[in-house]
């Protein structure tokens, strides 16, 4: 399978901070699209920094389209589309000023898609952008970052600040864009029932260290938790553990394969859960 992203090994430190990104390694496949799950502070927001080469990596390789990208490489940037959470343009500007700002820093920016994305998004092209809300703001990143025809879209909670419904019209946007089989989201997001919807792959950090990168079929259809009582978890076997969490008389104990689990330990209680729930055990639980 061949990978339009692809970190190994990769680590920074910060001068007077405790916090650490420790040797985290994933690949994001063409085609697809990652969700990048943490806590706030867990690392998501200084990965996707190293991955843009905005901060440098004290450790480890990051390939973008099968190359390492340098500060002057503008036409791997080219192919990047990128939407922070927060300010990503001057607030002074109005999205008519900013397009012009947009055509000249990208050959491939395209003014009609522009405009035809906030006509659709309803974004008043001389109003200044301090003016907008916060999810007209983020709609508008959005907009930008589609409109020079990337490859990649790196989204670092793109869809908050948005209301239900137009966040479900931004996933399908998302959906659309992957159609493409050489194009791929990264999506670091809190909403995890956005991910749910729309995300191949799952990739879980805490600390900065990366906890697990499972396919979305995988952790919907085979992960699971098992209810046992203290008797029925001394008995279990360590290697079928991923990690547990005592719950007042109950222990939960995150399993890979759910039918494994029921075959092995026919007493057992066993439910499939939510992402959520499973970055919570992964968070909170201890390892065997």
């Amino acid at each position: 399978m061949e990978h339009i992203l692809e970190l190994q090994q990769v680590s920074k430190t910060f001068p007077k901070s405790d916090f650490m990104l420790d040797h985290v390694t994933f690949s994001l496949p063409y085609g697809s699209i990652m969700g990048f799950v943490g806590e706030n502070g867990a690392g998501k927001t200084t990965t996707i920094d190293c991955i843009l080469n905005t901060v440098a990596p004290n450790s480890g390789t990051i390939k973008l389209f099968g190359k390492e990208m340098s500060d002057s490489d503008g036409e791997l940037r080219e192919k990047i589309g990128v939407v922070y959470d927060g300010n990503n343009f001057p607030a002074y500007l109005t999205a008519n000023q900013l397009a012009k700002v947009m055509e000249g820093l990208f050959a491939t920016w395209d003014n009609s898609l522009f405009r035809k994305y906030l006509e659709d998004f309803h974004l008043p092209p001389k109003q200044k952008i301090k003016n907008y809300s916060k999810g007209m703001t983020m709609k508008l990143a959005i907009a930008a970052a589609l409109s020079h025809h990337p490859e990649l879209l790196i989204l670092d909670e793109a869809t908050s600040g948005l209301d239900p419904i137009m966040r479900d019209e931004m996933l399908d946007i998302f959906l659309d864009f992957v159609q493409e089989e050489n194009h791929s989201i990264l999506l670091s997001s809190h909403i995890t029932s956005d991910l749910e919807k729309v995300a191949d792959y799952i990739t879980f950090i805490h600390g900065g260290k990366l906890l697990m990168t499972a396919s979305k079929n995988d952790l919907a259809y085979h992960y699971a938790v098992m209810r046992c009582k203290e008797n029925q978890f001394y008995a279990l076997d360590p290697a079928d553990i991923l990690c547990f969490r005592k719950r007042d008389l109950w222990i939960d104990v995150l399993v890979p394969n759910a039918k494994d689990a029921q075959r092995k330990y026919k007493d057992a209680v066993i439910d499939h859960v939510s992402i959520d729930e499973i970055m919570l055990l992964l968070i909170k639980g201890e390892k065997v």
